[in-house]
């Protein structure tokens, strides 16, 4: 296995959308994005979600990838959440499906939504929760946490507006891969965040890893492992590292002989594993792990396991709507992203206008696509249409005969030995990667 890792540890998107977001070339303007919105609210059964992203941090984390605003002058909460209710209410003046039809799910990401005092929370969510149809028994709310930047008092007032998820960034506790990384996190503080949340009731309590920081070793990382079943969060991410320092400035301060890669960096993965299935996590797509009651672990059983910008999630909706700084939105046929840049973003929300930056309407094609690499994603098999039988095979014939994948009447599976190789594997299906001649410096390494 050691030398599969080597052989096809290449740049892969990680499949959150097809197209994925450097092969957008459709883009809609804010008008079209409208009318799609507004075609996907046209069926009555139709379900949607939110998310907010809240780019505020106090202090830079450097193997973050994400749209993040650094600063400490929390007097800027303010001005951000005046302009989250405009461009809220600009979308509940366009798209009345808003108001009809079902609200599944709410996310804060970051960011770090937990930068902002609890009524500042209070005030972007209440006006969602009283202005929309909230489906009470399917309704789920979820927000992302640095557990040395929350309070009582924020945990308080989420769960008082319907959160019953909560997410906690965790990456790693040795302490020598938190000083490279600038996150400083001791094991009490973020035992503490989770001994609150669950004394107020939160249902489902994640935890993020990231395996391949710098300096990581297994030693060190079994610890953190095992620390992490000590405290038995409901669910664990477990992601790879993303190293894309021409994306990410910041990570070019480490030591490339600090970084884990290939087969070294998947070994961590490996030891993880074994220790969180031997402690009773079930292992869920390919790199999340959720202990059997939790409802991403019940969605993998049921074959319900959906896939979009925000990774594994157990509810699919017609519409996913993002607010705030460059948050992306999607329906069937379109997506749809805001302004990336702070300050245009704040001037065009405060100009009135929706912040539309890019996007891209779906082909027929795209759509077929997208649908078998999100079935492949979450099930790790998909019935191939007659005519990429043979395309399959000549495209992947080292995954063949690597033992990776197999076709069996009509459908490609991905094989248990293949498991880590699944981006690898979904290569097969994205028609727009595959078409460039030069591939763009954009993914970060498949393993």
């Amino acid at each position: 296995m050691t030398d599969l890792f080597a052989k096809y540890d290449v740049p892969a998107p990680r499949y959150t959308s097809y197209p994925t977001v450097p092969f957008w070339t459709d883009s809609p303007t804010t008008e079209q994005w409208l009318d799609e919105l507004n075609k996907a609210f046209d069926d009555e059964a139709a379900t949607w979600s939110l998310y907010f992203h809240l780019p505020f941090c106090e202090s830079l984390c450097t193997f973050c990838a994400c749209n993040t605003v650094i600063t400490r002058d929390h007097r800027r909460e303010e001005g951000y959440v005046d302009r989250l209710s405009t461009e809220w209410n600009l979308y509940l003046d366009r798209v009345p499906g808003l108001r009809k039809r079902s609200l599944l799910g709410l996310h804060l990401g970051g960011g770090t939504p937990t930068f902002f005092a609890a009524e500042n929370l209070e005030r972007i969510l209440r006006p969602i929760i009283e202005n929309t149809r909230v489906d009470a028994d399917r309704f789920e709310a979820s927000v992302e946490v640095h557990p040395g930047h929350t309070t009582r008092e924020q945990l308080v007032t989420l769960h008082h507006l319907g959160f019953t998820r909560i997410s906690i960034g965790v990456q790693d506790f040795d302490p020598e891969v938190q000083r490279l990384v600038n996150r400083h996190q001791p094991y009490e503080v973020t035992k503490s965040i989770t001994d609150i949340a669950r004394e107020l009731g939160y249902m489902s309590v994640n935890y993020d890893l990231i395996y391949g920081l710098p300096r990581q070793i297994p030693g060190g990382f079994a610890k953190t492992v095992e620390k992490t079943i000590e405290l038995r969060p409901d669910r664990i991410a477990l992601y790879s590292f993303a190293r894309v320092p021409w994306i990410k400035p910041a990570q070019r301060s480490y030591k490339d002989e600090d970084i884990p890669v290939a087969g070294e960096k998947r070994a961590l993965y490996e030891l993880a594993r074994e220790l969180l299935e031997a402690a009773g996590y079930s292992e869920i797509g390919m790199d999340h792990f959720a202990l059997p009651h939790d409802g991403i672990a019940r969605a993998q059983r049921e074959g319900t396991l959906h896939r979009n910008f925000q990774g594994y999630t157990e509810t699919r909706t017609n519409v996913l709507l993002g607010l705030g700084v460059s948050a992306i939105s999607e329906t069937p046929t379109c997506f749809h992203q805001n302004e990336k840049a702070f300050p245009v973003y704040e001037r065009r929300v405060r100009e009135g206008e929706i912040p539309t930056f890019r996007g891209h309407l779906l082909t027929e094609e795209d759509r077929r696509l997208r649908e078998q690499i999100l079935t492949f994603m979450t099930r790790f098999e998909v019935e191939l249409r007659l005519e990429q039988a043979e395309d399959a095979r000549a495209f992947l014939d080292s995954m063949f005969d690597d033992q990776l994948v197999e076709v069996r009447d009509g459908k490609l599976f991905l094989t248990e030995r293949g498991r880590p190789f699944l981006r690898n594997a979904c290569m097969f299906f994205d028609q727009r990667l595959r078409q460039q001649e030069q591939r763009p410096r954009v993914f970060s390494q498949a393993l």
